[in-house]
């Protein structure tokens, strides 16, 4: 069964580089996984936030607590956390933000236009 992927086009000098929405959001879950007080990535099903997943074990499935837009020039990403309990939300939302749209333009090349970050919960670790 073939799935149909969706890419990012840049275009080169001699061809193209296309790069995959998989990968975009890999090394966003990856610039997540490095922000202190972020717990772990959530699924955006629908309208609700559900299925907590902060495993190493389950990145497959975390990829999927990234939305990408990559409709017009620059790169827009909804990111769905949760947040440990005790740390400032809009501090920690901030920090995602920064080191999502640095590492996706560092290793892409892709312009970031902005990065959303959705808290879906708190967590008492």
């Amino acid at each position: 069964m073939a799935e149909s992927k969706e890419y990012m086009t840049l275009p080169e000098e001699n061809g193209s580089i296309n790069i995959a929405e998989e990968v975009i959001a890999a090394i966003a879950v990856g610039a997540v996984r490095e922000v202190e007080g972020v717990s772990g990535m959530m699924t955006n099903l629908g309208s609700s936030v559900t299925d907590l997943v902060s495993s190493r074990k389950n990145a497959q499935k975390s990829i999927r607590g990234v939305k990408i837009d990559m409709t017009g020039a620059a790169l827009v990403l909804d990111l769905f956390v949760t947040v440990r309990y005790g740390h400032p939300i809009p501090e920690v939302a901030g920090n995602t933000q920064k080191a999502v749209a640095g590492a996706v333009e560092a290793m892409t090349g892709c312009s970031v236009e902005a990065v959303n970050i959705h808290v879906g919960g708190v967590t008492l670790e």
